[in-house]
């Protein structure tokens, strides 16, 4: 199993349009064939001191293997995600894991 996992600051001047824009791409994701599971999510209520949550949007994907993640990275639909909303964040932060 292969788990990629991505954390979106997103601007703070963005419109509840932006928003939707950014949301709608970051689903489309999940559809992408290789994904086996995803989620999309904000920072869980945990409060603690080593909890990180600089981030205003979480991606978790799972793959079969890293060839499937190596589809995900090369597959139209993350290169328009990557191309129409990459100037609706500020920073991205990815940590991938794998057994």
């Amino acid at each position: 199993m292969f788990i990629h996992c991505v954390f979106f600051r997103l601007r703070d001047d963005l419109t509840a349009e932006d928003r939707q824009e950014f949301d709608e791409g970051v689903r489309s994701l999940l559809d992408i064939e290789t994904v086996r599971h995803g989620f999309v999510g904000a920072p869980a209520d945990t409060h603690r001191p080593v909890v990180l949550r600089d981030y205003s949007c979480g991606l978790v994907v799972a793959f079969d293997d890293k060839a499937g993640h190596d589809f995900y990275q090369d597959d139209p639909v993350h290169d328009r995600f990557r191309n129409e909303c990459s100037h609706l964040w500020e920073d991205v932060k990815i940590y991938d894991v794998q057994e």
